[in-house]
């Protein structure tokens, strides 16, 4: 892949966001902005601690890091890392999926934002907005017409974020602990 610019204006400061695609090799990258993205989830999702315990920052990490790697081994999977003044700011994984064609025209394949990332210090500056772009554009060249992401339904900022980039509640995912299986039962 690319290295490609994009200039997006804050609030009073022009700053050039740079992207760049990461290999397998470098993943190791990511690692602060996923731990701080796993902060914001384990913040903003505490009502699903009396059915899902969350793991540590590490463990959740480890897990993440094995299931980027898989998703590396396909060529089609985008690691894009977004830099501001040279420091990393926020990151995006997309995998391209076949589409299971039901009842909606979505074309043959669709593509899939696993993890969107942007660190505190850089959100409201256009980061998301320029990484989303960025992708856009990525997933466009390949022939796909559709990306599907989620977001924590009690993480309404993310949520009206994407919904001003463009995206559009499609399936909501629900959620249950099956009883004997887990550390509250």
């Amino acid at each position: 892949m690319e290295t490609s610019l994009a200039t997006k204006p804050d609030t009073g400061v022009s700053d050039v966001l740079r992207f760049r695609y990461l290999g397998s090799h470098e993943i190791e990258e990511l690692a602060d902005l996923w731990r701080a993205l796993h902060e914001q989830h384990t913040a903003v999702a505490w009502h699903l601690e009396d059915m899902i315990t969350s793991v540590d920052v590490e463990e959740s990490w480890r897990r993440r890091r094995a299931q980027y790697l898989s998703w590396l081994a396909d060529p089609d999977t985008l690691a894009v890392l977004a830099e501001r003044s040279g420091e990393p700011a926020g990151y995006a994984m997309v995998t391209i999926r076949e589409n299971q064609h039901g009842s909606w025209d979505r074309g043959e394949r669709v593509a899939v934002v696993q993890t969107l990332s942007v660190l505190p210090e850089h959100t409201g500056v256009g980061v998301g907005s320029g990484l989303l772009e960025e992708v856009r554009r990525q997933v466009g060249s390949l022939g796909v017409r559709d990306i599907e992401l989620t977001a924590l339904a009690t993480s309404s900022e993310d949520i009206r974020f994407y919904e001003q980039e463009g995206f559009r509640p499609f399936v909501t995912t629900l959620v249950c602990r099956i009883a004997g299986f887990g550390a509250h039962d």
